[in-house]
């Protein structure tokens, strides 16, 4: 007798199949523009002055004397677009005609497109202040305002490389109330190391007389991508975009206040995102802006987004940067 098998049905059993279903690499969530002052009398031109004002002086009057007049200091902020940027992509006919999985394909190219334009921007606003870019701050500088730094190399040593602690959130804190900020929506980005540590701190879970340190253990700090606790009033955020140290935003070695950092730190970002102290300026001169058309002559798609924005540092007071070593952990 004989029957159907595996051994007499090889041209029957498909040896591999192919899923109906595109794999999408997953996402982060982008934080930042959110933190930037977008203006809107802006409506040409590519450069916009702002002036500004400083304060007026007080002296001592004596009787019967003339009194001291003074004047205001006035400066000017400039700010330009400086960014046009352009994602694209095309499908040719035959392609279009041959592929099992061109709907799903050339359905992802404008929210693609739209992504790749917003990762970019929320890189170039995570670098905004850093040195090398304008109005930013100065390399290898303790970049003091009123006695207090503004740029420094993180306090914890671990493995011989520095890494944020509980201390340089209070020395950003100390940082932003010399510089009169004011201590409304405190903000601090960080690199997900620097979380890390902070969840594994041992003495750090035996505050338990602080309720804002109540469930560390449990819950952990980082919670899509923003921390569940506060820490000395900062709501902290991880992020994958944070600058590298250096001029260049490239990883170069900084020695400030006696304090070297590695070449691979990372820039942690302290500020107050009250919206009337906003530390970062930008503009949209266009928003992101899709174009497709046929093009008969070489048969296929084509698909572009185009945006032109600018950013700057506005409020460098109110702007705190702690580098920190990712390897460190």
């Amino acid at each position: 007798m004989a029957g159907m098998t595996t051994a007499n049905s090889g041209h029957l059993i498909r040896s591999d199949v192919w899923s109906s279903q595109l794999k999408d690499v997953l996402l982060d969530q982008l934080e930042a523009q959110r933190y930037v002052r977008w203006l809107s009398d802006f409506p040409d031109g590519n450069t916009i002055h702002m002036p500004s004002i400083g304060q007026l002086d007080v002296n001592d009057y004596v009787e019967d004397q003339a009194v001291q007049y003074t004047a205001l200091d006035t400066g000017e902020f400039t700010f330009a677009i400086t960014e046009y940027l352009s994602s694209a992509t095309y499908i040719t006919n035959k392609n279009k005609q041959d592929g099992y999985y061109m709907s799903q394909l050339i359905s992802q190219f404008v929210p693609k497109q739209a992504r790749a334009i917003s990762e970019r921007l929320e890189t170039d606003i995570m670098k905004i202040g850093q040195p090398g870019l304008p109005g930013g701050q100065t390399v290898a500088n303790l970049n003091s305002i009123n006695g207090a730094p503004h740029r420094f190399v993180g306090s914890t040593t671990i493995n011989s490389k520095q890494t944020l602690g509980v201390a340089d959130f209070a020395k950003a804190l100390y940082s932003l109330k010399k510089a009169n900020v004011p201590q409304t929506q405190m903000i601090a980005i960080v690199d997900p190391s620097v979380e890390y540590y902070l969840n594994t701190i041992t003495n750090l879970t035996n505050f338990s007389n602080n309720p804002r340190w109540e469930g560390i253990v449990a819950e952990g700090i980082g919670n899509s991508h923003r921390f569940v606790k506060n820490i000395f009033g900062f709501d902290v955020y991880t992020s994958n975009y944070l600058p590298l140290s250096g001029a260049s935003q490239t990883g170069a070695v900084e020695t400030i206040g006696g304090v070297a950092s590695t070449g691979a730190s990372v820039a942690n970002l302290f500020f107050s995102a009250a919206p009337d102290v906003l530390p970062f300026v930008g503009a949209w001169r266009q928003m992101p802006n899709v174009d497709s058309e046929y093009n008969k002559d070489f048969q296929r798609e084509e698909y572009v987004t185009t945006a032109r924005y600018g950013t700057k540092l506005f409020r460098p007071e109110n702007f705190v940067v702690a580098l920190s070593d990712p390897s460190a952990i």
